[in-house]
């Protein structure tokens, strides 16, 4: 969530003792309350894009009704809805937390004023926030299923939706077959390794550094979910434009990092320990920048071309769309 050493430290800093004193800690406790604020942000967000959905099925241009027809009813499918907006301001955050982790762990920009400790508290809170939206969104989803599945006992409708919703490889329909897994794995990922940073005096500062940077991979695992289950970005308007133009900044602040860490010990040229049979650390960190080019090259392809694997919407809307022409 935020860096353990200063551009200045050389990567040879001790990891925290456990006789440090207790004040000098960030706490859960504490950042949980400074969280409150965020928090009621993020709350206040997914509203406004719960009833901007609610007006776009109302209008009949939802483009999740012109995927499922049958779900031409805002009032009764409002949960939905609603974990529909949970999702977009869950990646809405986890979009910000990685920039300012991105921020943290490389070169500052000269004209950000704002200081080192006030985007490590900034990180923290939205790193919270995040995990706390991904699990309503997730929640919200279960609940929707538990009151779709009205034809059986509430016993089979509350594992239904549990296991629909958490069971990784249980959903087995369309492409929720592969989306939804995708975002538990997120889930499953997103918790522990946020929340390690409140024990890294345990672990050592060392290993909870190197489980951190899978961070990343949380992030990509949400923009991928939700290309492929989103659907109000299946098709080529401007909700997935803008989902795509927003990674133009985490890619190019990520191979920043990789070009330019703030840690040196992390830098092309610097000596790495190399053990029996493994490769020179600076042949794996210039693989890591290689990498990062690529996918830089791969997203700006991605834009310029248009071809970014959505979907054309229905030449005809739905019959139970408002618009839809009426029928003798």
């Amino acid at each position: 969530m935020l860096p353990e050493t200063t551009p200045e430290d050389d990567g040879t800093t001790a990891p925290p003792t456990r006789d440090r004193p207790p004040a000098a800690r960030v706490t859960l406790r504490a950042d949980l309350r400074a969280a409150l604020v965020d928090a009621t942000a993020a709350v206040v967000l997914t509203a406004v894009v719960f009833v901007f959905f609610w007006a776009r099925m109302e209008s009949g241009d939802s483009a999740t009704v012109a995927v499922m027809p049958f779900m031409d009813d805002a009032g009764m499918y409002w949960m939905y809805l609603l974990s529909q907006a949970f999702g977009w301001s869950g990646l809405l955050w986890a979009w910000g937390t990685v920039m300012l982790g991105l921020l943290l762990s490389g070169p500052r920009p000269a004209r950000l004023t704002v200081s080192p400790q006030v985007l490590e508290r900034w990180h923290r809170t939205t790193s919270l926030t995040t995990m706390a939206l991904m699990l309503a969104h997730a929640l919200m989803f279960a609940a929707e299923l538990v009151r779709y599945e009205d034809q059986v006992g509430w016993a089979k409708r509350l594992w239904v939706g549990f296991a629909d919703a958490f069971v990784p490889g249980w959903y087995d329909s369309g492409t929720g077959r592969i989306a939804i897994p995708l975002g538990q794995g997120a889930l499953y990922l997103a918790i522990p390794l946020g929340l390690l940073f409140y024990v890294r005096h345990r672990i050592g500062a060392n290993a909870w550094r190197r489980l951190h940077r899978f961070v990343i991979v949380v992030y990509v695992l949400s923009v991928w979910h939700t290309l492929l289950y989103g659907t109000n970005v299946w098709y080529g308007e401007w909700p997935r434009t803008v989902l795509w133009l927003l990674q133009l900044p985490v890619t190019v602040l990520l191979l920043l990092r990789l070009l330019r860490p703030a840690r040196r010990a992390e830098r092309l040229g610097a000596p790495g320990r190399r053990g029996s049979g493994s490769l020179p650390g600076w042949v794996l960190r210039a693989a890591g920048r290689i990498a990062a080019a690529a996918v830089v090259v791969g997203l700006l392809a991605v834009v310029a071309s248009g071809h970014d694997g959505g979907r054309d919407r229905p030449a005809h809307p739905p019959v139970s769309s408002p618009h839809a022409p009426e029928t003798e």
